[in-house]
């Protein structure tokens, strides 16, 4: 089995979503000093709610960018393939706090506020500083959307998401999505419980705040997890290096191609091959190295090949169940 690593150059290129954490992170901040400075004015719980629901989020996008660095570390003897994966790894934690902190203390607030219920002070004062949330936020949910909006190709939002490589951006989308409606939900209930004079509608809406905070953390460590697991290149990318072997005189067949991300822009490929019978340890070996230039050249994303000589025959008896690359 032959392999090689890509330039370690290769894996600082700086990432193009740290626009998108650093835009999500100076306006979190900033939300969540208006928020819990509202609601110490206020009184109001679905305000205390939001301002930890930013404050969350604002850690995140620092955790966020901590994996991007942890993942452009080049490759070491513990680590042969690199750190790619510690930004998967980081995601993950990013959605077991969404769900432990966002949606517990909310969810806590609500209840404390519904059995002991206290009418809002100033709510004008809410609802000015959740105007202006919702115009950070949007600013966020903006970057955060151009960049998938760029990237999703002729695929649905939904399945851009789904097939993402990238959790920065599917994270701080979602996040997003959540927090403009999050600012809805406390708007409507700050505003009911002032007109209606029931002060247990604000604990409820911090209630509503929970739920929706758990539901976008589900849906993030799924993601996650998958990611974390290990999946596959996009086909397009799996095409090309099966287009390439094809084409080398070495090559007198392709059986397969097999590939993971470790990284958003690293992904690891096995190649199963058929050689020509006259193919020698060095043809193999001058094959395998052509096929990495014209990757270095061309799919700078894979920065692994594997290849491993191999007949259509024992390919198909002992391979994975992985589609056969066309």
């Amino acid at each position: 089995m032959t392999d090689t690593h890509g330039d370690s150059d290769r894996l600082s290129i700086p990432h193009p979503s740290r626009k998108t954490i650093y835009a999500a992170l100076i306006g979190n901040l900033l939300i969540a000093m208006s928020k819990f400075i509202a609601s110490a004015f206020t009184n109001s719980s679905a305000m205390v709610s939001e301002g930890v629901h930013s404050l969350v989020d604002t850690s995140n996008e620092v955790l966020l960018l901590h994996g991007l660095n942890r993942s452009t570390k080049p490759p070491d003897d513990s680590h042969p393939l690199g750190y790619g994966r510690e930004l998967y790894f980081w995601s993950f934690v990013v959605a077991l706090l969404v769900f432990a902190l966002g949606a517990g203390i909310s969810f806590y607030e609500g209840i404390t506020h519904i059995l002991n219920p206290a009418s809002i002070e100033n709510a004008g004062a809410n609802l000015v500083v959740l105007a202006l949330s919702a115009v950070f936020e949007g600013y966020s949910w903006r970057v955060a959307f151009k960049k998938l909006r760029s990237s999703k190709g002729r695929s649905n939002y939904l399945q851009a998401i789904r097939q993402s490589k990238d959790p920065t951006t599917f994270t701080v989308l979602l996040e997003d999505c959540a927090a403009l409606t999050g600012i809805g939900i406390a708007f409507v209930s700050i505003t009911l419980s002032q007109r209606l004079d029931m002060p247990m509608l604000d604990g409820l809406g911090s209630i509503c705040i929970a739920i929706l905070l758990a539901l976008t953390a589900y849906f993030l460590a799924q993601e996650c997890k998958g990611l974390l697991i290990g999946e596959r290149a996009a086909p397009a990318v799996e095409a090309a290096i099966s287009k390439m072997a094809k084409e080398d005189p070495a090559i007198q067949q392709v059986n397969g191609v097999i590939t993971v991300h470790m990284a958003p822009d690293q992904v690891v490929a096995a190649l199963s091959a058929h050689f020509h019978d006259e193919a020698n340890a060095d043809d193999i070996e001058e094959c395998v190295e052509r096929l990495e230039t014209r990757l270095a050249s061309e799919r700078q994303e894979v920065t692994t090949l594997f290849g491993k000589p191999q007949t259509g025959r024992r390919w198909s008896g002992s391979g994975p169940s992985v589609p056969t690359s066309p």
